[in-house]
């Protein structure tokens, strides 16, 4: 098979509930060709080499997706993501300095040194919250582990972090459902049907940068609680941050704090009740909980990939030469099924020790969100293995969202006998 044709074939939505027998057939060549200036990146080492070599750019404006968006009415699905977090760039879309004085500024409020029990304060409340959610579903025999409990959890912990009221949940969750069925990077995104999508997507991005804006401008007039009014009245060394910075980094902390949390939950349910005794397993041993997260993460990555990268001059990896000014897809998903580095990749192997894979990503734009989604997820698969008496799934494949980028079930029905008492 063709790279272009299995590109195209992994991007289908049809597709969704399992692109990787093409990204194998993409790894036969591990560093591929796929459409004009476009290159994807399947195998481990090849992307670990481009994730840390400065000659990679995540700068929007150096790419060329960027001026195929600019010269067009209708922008190419592929270059459709750039309207993703608005005109100013976030720091994922940034190269140094920017990026760099971004991210200190952001994880100065988030995480050690300057914040070091944020996290770790947030356990007792997840906990409870799991247990809650667990309880409301005490009567019934079905619960939807998307809507009613690997969603719920993430949100209400980002919205405490970031200062966003949770009351405005229902507005922001539609908007965010827009903008990313609006991301459709396959062959669907030039229909009919994927325009009015994509128009959607960009009204709705537009509406909830302006919500943003707008609990910033507050946050600037009148100091509150969480990241965000921290972030423009910080008096750290780098200072605050402006307020058009801090609204197009409180959209991506939004979107990508909640959302691959709430995929990879799901995920670790699946894959559980996918593979015979893994309850059973991690029930009996709950020390390897952690491990069977990992997998989990390595088997069905939080983020497939990334495409915002470019070449800022020829670079030569895995046998390919990629021109200056191509765009590069590192393709998370793909490298972490690479036979190369993981043996037997496709098996679900909660004891797999030195499991190295890119989950959340790798180089100086590694999410730095992944010591908090860990705690979620931990803490919301330890619950649910100790309270959900013979969970077992309903329909699988589950239905999956449009988005390649943020791959997640969009619902993920479980049947079970009871949900044990609360201890």
């Amino acid at each position: 098979m063709r790279p272009e044709i299995a590109w195209a074939e992994a991007m289908k939505f049809e597709n969704r509930h399992d692109p990787y027998r093409f990204f194998d057939e993409l790894r036969k060549t591990p560093v591929a060709r796929v459409a004009d200036d476009i290159y994807v990146v399947t195998g481990y080492w090849e992307l670990l080499a481009l994730a840390h070599d400065p000659r990679v750019s995540s700068d929007i404006s150096r790419s060329p997706l960027q001026a195929k968006r600019a010269a067009a009415q209708e922008p190419p699905p592929e270059a459709e993501h750039l309207t993703a977090y608005g005109r100013q760039p976030s720091m994922i879309m940034s190269d140094p300095p920017y990026h760099d004085r971004a991210r200190r500024q952001a994880m100065r409020q988030f995480g050690p040194p300057h914040s070091p029990d944020l996290i770790p304060s947030m356990e007792p409340g997840i906990e409870r919250l799991c247990n809650e959610l667990l309880g409301k579903a005490a009567g019934k025999t079905r619960i939807d582990i998307v809507d009613e409990y690997g969603y719920r959890v993430p949100v209400t912990v980002i919205c405490k972090i970031l200062g966003v009221p949770l009351e405005d949940e229902k507005a922001f969750h539609a908007w965010i459902f827009d903008f990313m069925a609006g991301l459709d990077l396959g062959p669907e995104a030039a229909t009919e049907e994927g325009k009015v999508r994509a128009a959607k997507g960009r009204e709705s991005t537009a509406a909830l940068t302006e919500y943003l804006r707008g609990l910033i401008d507050g946050y600037v007039r009148k100091p509150g609680e969480g990241l965000l009014s921290r972030l423009v009245n910080d008096d750290g060394p780098d200072g605050p941050m402006a307020p058009p910075e801090a609204a197009a980094n409180a959209l991506l902390l939004l979107i990508a704090g909640h959302d691959s949390t709430v995929n990879t939950i799901s995920h670790c349910v699946l894959t559980l009740l996918r593979n015979p005794g893994s309850v059973e397993l991690l029930r009996r041993r709950p020390g390897l909980i952690p491990r069977a997260i990992e997998e989990v993460l390595r088997l069905q990555s939080a983020v497939q990939f990334f495409p915002s990268r470019s070449a800022t001059a020829d670079i030569e990896v895995g046998g390919t030469v990629i021109p200056e000014g191509s765009a590069i897809f590192l393709m998370y998903g793909a490298a972490n099924r690479d036979p190369g580095r993981f043996p037997d990749p496709g098996r679900f192997d909660p004891e797999r020790r030195a499991n190295e894979h890119f989950g959340w990503g790798s180089g100086i734009h590694t999410c730095f969100g992944g010591p908090l989604a860990r705690l979620e997820v931990n803490v919301a698969l330890e619950v649910f293995l100790q309270r959900v008496e013979n969970p077992r799934l309903v329909v699988d494949p589950p239905p999956y969202r449009r988005n390649q980028i943020f791959r997640g079930p969009q619902h993920l029905f479980i049947d079970y006998d009871r949900i044990r008492e609360h201890s």
